[in-house]
């Protein structure tokens, strides 16, 4: 496998913790990011080419190099993963009708893929990927593959669905040779794992304090105002008191009702919310802990998102929660790994489970 804008590593951690007859061996990651680049060589134990996709996709020569170093005549099958970055696409962007050179990086990764004719491709990304105003981007990157002989499924999944501590939902798009249906998430909401599952056991945390046993679990040091406001609001999933907290989200909520997440706590029975980038800062969502008067840690993120317990993020305080938020859920990856095996293999999906 080569795992396409790698990030820190969440595709690739899914695939190596799948356990059963068939291995995924990473080749190699590619990502323009530093700090990602460091976390994924460290965790994954394989090379991150610090490359822009692309370029890559524009340098047929640059291309072909890349290739020939992969030695894919190695391999008996060959999985492409690209799961370009999805801040162009994401509708909360308040820039979303301009332009923005992300959204080519789609139908550039599916390019790549024509020219490599892997056995397998996935590609995850934000369900906006398939609205209206984006849609050419997918059309132009799937009518690439379909060109190339691929049979392409799409579909919008809520990664809960699949054991993710998390209300996630992601396009999922998947291509093989041969004709094949999309797989189905096992899990029915009443099964959805909960905030207690990922985070209920660990270490209980005051504003500034950190895990003398695990650095990843340190809070951030909050203002005294924002400790004032999160002290406030009520245990358990409870939502930002009217009055309480900066006056403009009470001018909000009257004038359409929005931003009501905004210094709420997650619930310990119910999943989480989407885990994003700014997941750090309480004022940027429902990221306070469900009974600690405190933002989320690196580690609690990362548990939500699917994370193993023991993943550390290279760089600084700040960026770990940025890569913990833009990954791909490891969680996820393993479930739709064993998918893609049994696909390749013919084998029943039971036995990767």
């Amino acid at each position: 496998m080569v795992d396409f804008f790698c990030g820190c590593g969440g595709v690739s951690a899914g695939l190596q913790a799948i356990r059963g007859n068939v291995q995924f061996e990473i080749i190699e990651g590619i990502d323009n990011d530093l700090h990602c680049g460091r976390t994924y060589e460290r965790m994954i134990g394989a090379r991150c080419d610090n490359r822009d996709v692309l370029e890559l996709s524009n340098n047929p020569k640059a291309l072909d190099l890349k290739i020939k170093s992969w030695n894919i005549k190695n391999f008996d099958k060959i999985l492409l993963v690209g799961c370009a970055p999805c801040q162009g696409f994401a509708a909360h962007r308040k820039s979303i009708s301009g332009h923005d050179p992300r959204r080519n990086l789609f139908e550039a990764f599916c390019k790549i893929v024509a020219v490599v004719k892997p056995d397998a491709v996935l590609m995850e990304n934000v369900p906006d990927l398939f609205s209206a105003g984006h849609w050419r981007h997918f059309e132009a990157g799937r009518a690439r593959l379909t060109q190339a002989g691929y049979d392409v499924r799409s579909g919008i999944y809520n990664l809960a669905g699949f054991g993710l501590p998390q209300e996630r939902f992601r396009a999922v798009v998947m291509a093989f040779r041969g004709k094949f249906d999309l797989p189905h998430a096992p899990f029915t909401s009443d099964q959805y794992r909960t905030v207690r599952d990922a985070i209920g056991h660990l270490r209980p945390l005051a504003s500034g304090e950190a895990d003398p046993l695990d650095r990843m679990h340190a809070a951030s040091t909050h203002r005294e105002s924002t400790l004032a406001t999160i002290r406030r609001v009520p245990k358990d999933g409870g939502n930002r008191p009217v009055g309480v907290g900066p006056k403009c989200l009470d001018r909000t909520r009257q004038a359409h009702g929005g931003y009501t997440d905004v210094y709420g706590r997650l619930a310990w029975d119910r999943p989480s919310v989407t885990i994003t980038a700014r997941c750090r800062t309480p004022s940027c969502g429902r990221f306070t802990h469900p009974e600690q008067d405190r933002g989320l840690t690196t580690r609690e993120a990362a548990l939500l998102q699917g994370f193993p317990a023991d993943f550390v993020f290279e760089g600084p305080f700040d960026d770990g929660f940025k890569q913990v938020g833009n990954a791909v859920s490891p969680m996820v990856a393993s479930r739709l790994g064993e998918f893609i095996a049994a696909q390749l293999t013919g084998s029943s999906i039971d036995s990767f489970s």
